[in-house]
Parts: structure tokens; C-alpha cells; sequence
């Protein structure tokens, strides 16, 4: 995240841990909320990725921040674009399933094409720091053919618009936070868009713990439970 290895460990230390509750619990509860249980948890390994980011911009080993950088893109270009809409695929049926199927057949597509040529394009992607913050610029494969409107708009719906197609409310408040942090980013925060838009993912990620137990704790129990 921004500010400091200290606070990226730190989100880690909370979200892994929590993220292993919930998903435990998504698992002995209701099946279907499984994947949005995991999120928590896969911030919390970004977020470790992105502190291990610091520590070797620290020490001045700039092959370790190339190779940690990865990790971090991997989850912000293949992860949450793919994870996010399936999370709301499984929770869903009928119509709106297919729809959200083409969200993730989207996210899929472009996180592919953006992630994969890092590895064949050697300064695709460069690591910076600014003082409170990690600055991630790369080039992108679709660069030549559509602006970067259109390739983070599509990344954008990608990650806001299943969920908001999701019938359960409280699904559709993850959509909305989400979105909330796309404006906050956008406003605020454009210098380091990439690291601080998964840092507010990570942080409304939090809201999923309580989403999984209040599902947890509505579930029937089975007698002597």
C-alpha cells in the first residue's frame, strides 16, 4: 500500500488471518459465499507482496522489487478481475448469471493480455517510490490499439458491476464501496492510482468479514450443533 512496509505488514496481519475465518466459515455455513469469504485473505497476501515491495526498494535490490512487483500486478491485473465477478457468478442463477459470466470472460481477457506481456517486454512495468507511496507504471499491450479509458473502464466494471448484480443487498454494499473507492482514488489519489486503489480494496474488504458472518449467523444449525 502507501505509507510504509509497516502498514502493508500490518493490513497483512489482519486480512490473512480473518480472511482464513471466513472462508471457514462461508465453508460450514452457506457454500455459495465461499469465494467473496477468500477476498480478505488474497488482499492480505497482496498487501504482504506490496511490503515486500519496500523492504527491497529499502535495501536497493531492485531485481527482488522487479520479482515482487509481478506478485503484486499479478493480483491487480489477473486476481480481482477474475476473483470479484466469479465471487458473484456463484452467487447467482438464471439470466444474471450469464451476464456476470461475461464480466468475468472480460476480466479474464484483459488481465491476460495487461499481466502477460510484463514478461516478455523487459520495462513493461516499473516500480517507483514516492514518499508515502509506490508508484506502478507500466506499458500496456492495448495501448496501441484503445486509450486507457477504455482499458480501465472495462477493468472498472469488471470489478463493480456483478456484485451490484448480485440480488443479496449486502453483496450490492460491497459494489458500492468498491466504486466509492474508484471515486476516492480518482480524486485523490492519481499519482499512485494502482497501489492505493487495492489498498482501499483491501481495507472494504473488511466489510466481507461481517457480511460472512452475519450469513453464518442466520444459517440454520443442525440440532446439538
Amino acid at each position: 500500500m502507501c505509507l510504509s512496509a509497516t502498514v502493508s505488514f500490518a493490513a497483512a496481519a489482519v486480512l490473512i488471518p480473518s480472511g482464513a475465518v471466513a472462508t471457514v466459515w462461508a465453508w460450514t455455513g452457506d457454500c455459495r459465499y465461499l469465494m467473496l469469504a477468500i477476498l480478505p485473505l488474497l488482499f492480505g497476501l497482496q498487501q504482504a507482496a506490496e511490503g515486500m515491495v519496500w523492504v527491497a526498494g529499502a535495501a536497493g535490490h531492485d531485481h527482488h522489487v522487479e520479482q515482487y512487483s509481478f506478485i503484486y500486478m499479478f493480483f491487480a491485473w489477473i486476481v480481482w478481475p477474475v476473483w470479484i465477478p466469479m465471487s458473484a457468478y456463484f452467487l447467482e442463477s438464471g439470466g444474471r448469471s450469464a451476464i456476470i459470466l461475461l464480466f468475468v470472460i472480460a476480466g479474464a481477457m484483459l488481465g491476460g493480455l495487461q499481466f502477460v506481456p510484463y514478461f516478455v517486454h523487459e520495462g513493461w512495468l516499473s516500480t517507483s517510490f514516492l514518499a508515502w507511496a509506490v508508484r506502478y507504471e507500466d506499458i500496456n499491450l492495448l495501448d496501441a490499439i484503445v486509450s486507457r479509458v477504455v482499458t480501465y473502464g472495462i477493468y472498472l466494471a469488471a470489478v463493480i458491476v456483478p456484485p451490484l448484480l448480485v440480488r443479496d443487498r449486502a453483496v450490492k454494499v460491497f459494489g458500492v464501496l468498491t466504486g466509492g473507492v474508484v471515486v476516492v482514488t480518482y480524486l485523490f489519489f492519481s499519482y499512485a492510482y494502482i497501489s492505493v486503489f487495492c489498498f482501499g480494496g483491501a481495507l472494504i474488504s473488511t466489510y466481507l468479514l461481517a457480511l460472512i458472518w452475519r450469513k453464518r449467523s442466520a444459517s440454520p444449525r443442525p440440532l446439538g450443533a
